[in-house]
């Protein structure tokens, strides 16, 4: 169950900071606001558990960056798109 929890916190992390770049790149500024959140909240989770993570739980959590920066470059043009209907 800690390495879903990794998995997902690394996950959002990365998916928020990626969001987050292409929110002030595009300067979004509602939507900065609320990625801004999800990056503090999520980091601060995965502070938590990461210090004393074993060798699988350090791999989950490892996975999770990359599935979550590639979940942004698809997601953030569709929820751009949908937010500005």
């Amino acid at each position: 169950m800690t390495e879903l929890s990794l998995f997902a916190a690394a996950f959002i992390t990365v998916f928020a900071l990626g969001f987050q770049q292409q929110n002030v790149s595009g300067r979004h500024y509602i939507a900065a606001i609320f990625t801004s959140v999800a990056i503090g909240s999520a980091q601060l989770f995965l502070w938590r558990l990461a210090p004393t993570a074993t060798w699988p739980e350090i791999f989950a959590t490892l996975a999770g960056g990359p599935a979550g920066i590639i979940a942004a470059m698809w997601a953030h043009p569709r929820i751009a798109r949908w937010w500005k209907r």
